[in-house]
């Protein structure tokens, strides 16, 4: 299979960019995640996880329109 430049070339780029160190993150506090959670879950009424139910189905109904 035929490739675009070289193979030796390869990783290049990461290799030369300096190691920078992460930085620390907090956790959050547990009562305000239970909290935030109560909101979406409860309140706003929000599936888990990343389907959040306001954008499903938004390319239904693409293609041929009734006129």
């Amino acid at each position: 299979m035929p490739t675009h430049g070289s193979l030796s070339k390869a990783g290049k780029v990461r290799s030369q960019t300096p190691k920078m160190d992460s930085t620390p993150k907090k956790s959050r506090i547990p009562r305000l995640r239970s909290r935030r959670n109560y909101e979406k879950r409860i309140i706003l009424q929000r599936n888990s996880g990343q389907n959040w139910g306001d954008r499903r189905g938004r390319r239904r109904g693409r293609g041929r329109r009734r006129r």
